[in-house]
């Protein structure tokens, strides 16, 4: 009897440590460019922002929307793709910037229609329900609030057409 009171007694300290412990984990803010770094499902991506120099601009005010494809999608790239990718820093740069929308767009505020990325070329966005897509990419993981915008990851990589 005294035990299962002592029991009951802890229980809600015992909840209450795991709350507060569960708080002193949360994550400050972080910018596209970092939340990029830390998710360790973005490191391919987060190695090329660093290969064509875009880290400063994620870091920077924005505010952005990067639809970020995944280390899987990157995987899905032909290796010469990847290769002129590695080759060639404007290059890289423009395939970047394609996926990168200027202003803040959440899932729940996307229109069917074009949008122009940064890179200059329009991606088509379209969405039904809480099915979101880019262009033939499909959005696996939305609405990853940074502090200069919003990143949403994708199970391909886009490429710009060709001008």
């Amino acid at each position: 009897m005294i035990q299962t009171r002592r029991f009951l007694l802890a229980l809600p300290v015992a909840m209450t440590i795991a709350a507060l412990a569960g708080c002193a984990t949360t994550t400050a803010p972080m910018s596209i460019a970092d939340t990029a770094a830390a998710t360790p499902q973005l490191s391919t991506l987060n190695k090329l922002i660093a290969q064509a120099g875009l880290g400063d601009t994620l870091r920077g005010a924005g505010p952005f929307t990067v639809f970020a494809p995944s280390d899987e999608a990157f995987k899905a790239v032909p290796a010469k793709t990847m290769a002129e990718l590695g080759a060639n820093k404007d290059l890289l740069k423009a395939v970047l910037t394609y996926h990168v929308l200027p202003g803040k767009v959440m899932a729940a505020e996307v229109k069917n229609g074009n949008a122009k990325s940064v890179e200059g070329g329009n991606l088509a966005l379209s969405k039904a329900g809480t099915f979101v897509t880019v262009e033939d990419a499909v959005v696996t993981k939305a609405d990853v609030v940074a502090t200069n915008g919003v990143v949403h990851i994708i199970d391909k990589v886009l490429i710009p057409p060709k001008r």
